[in-house]
């Protein structure tokens, strides 16, 4: 046998020997939805983010994946692509002070809900991540979204000023940040801010800062930046498990 047939037969058996994985095995099929609207126990003072004047309860609902609870959310969600979608966690925190003794007969300790923070969710590999959004404060900032943005007024870290902000989907910096006024912590306005409006032709976003007039801002559109997971890996055979 010549040494190029020799190469030949060689490189024929070692593709027949890895065809089996080449072959593409089918990946995993996520089920992701939101289940039914409950109403929950709420108070103004146990929740600093963005509780309306006179709001006793709270309205969430669980995030599923494949059967199970994952989060618990709160609100409206957003539709950001087919297969990935943003809404608000509702937080479940324990209210019980160091020291605090239980009532008599009490079941269980003293929890309140919150709101949170925006979560991003992808129905097909099922993967959750919360989102930081720049100058985002819970208690001020209510984010209306548009397309992979979101606007809203954020507040800066020292908590004295109060800034128009769209942020888009994972951009590093904001598509827009600008200064609306200053913020007097203690004299704030409840809410500081309304829901910001988007207009799509030409694109546009309007904030509505409270006892100030509206303040429109022109956004030059550009691609998305959202990079969604390709998926699971292929599932393999797991070993010692035969057909």
């Amino acid at each position: 046998m010549g040494k190029n047939a020799w190469f030949a037969v060689v490189a024929m058996a070692m593709l027949v020997g890895i065809a089996p994985e080449l072959r593409a095995a089918p990946r995993k099929v996520h089920v992701v939805g939101l289940g039914a609207v409950r109403r929950v126990s709420y108070s103004k003072v146990g929740d600093p983010a963005g509780a309306a004047a006179a709001e006793d309860a709270l309205k969430i609902r669980p995030l599923v994946v494949d059967g199970q609870v994952k989060e618990w959310t709160t609100g409206d969600a957003h539709d950001v692509t087919e297969r990935s979608f943003v809404v608000r966690r509702a937080l479940r925190l324990n209210d019980v002070l160091p020291g605090e003794k239980q009532e008599p007969g009490a079941k269980q300790s003293r929890w309140v809900w919150q709101r949170g923070p925006w979560l991003l969710v992808d129905r097909t590999s099922g993967h959750i991540a919360a989102l930081k959004l720049p100058d985002y404060d819970p208690g001020v900032s209510q984010v209306s979204w548009f397309r992979d943005y979101g606007a809203y007024c954020g507040v800066t870290a020292s908590g004295k000023s109060l800034y128009a902000v769209v942020a888009q989907l994972a951009a590093r910096k904001p598509v827009l940040a600008k200064k609306l006024e200053a913020l007097d912590a203690e004299g704030r306005p409840a809410p500081a801010c309304g829901p910001a409006e988007w207009q799509r032709e030409p694109l546009k976003v309007t904030f509505h800062p409270a006892g100030k007039d509206a303040v429109g801002f022109d956004i030059v559109p550009g691609s998305a930046v959202l990079v969604e997971d390709a998926g699971d890996e292929p599932e393999t055979e797991q070993p010692g498990k035969s057909n």
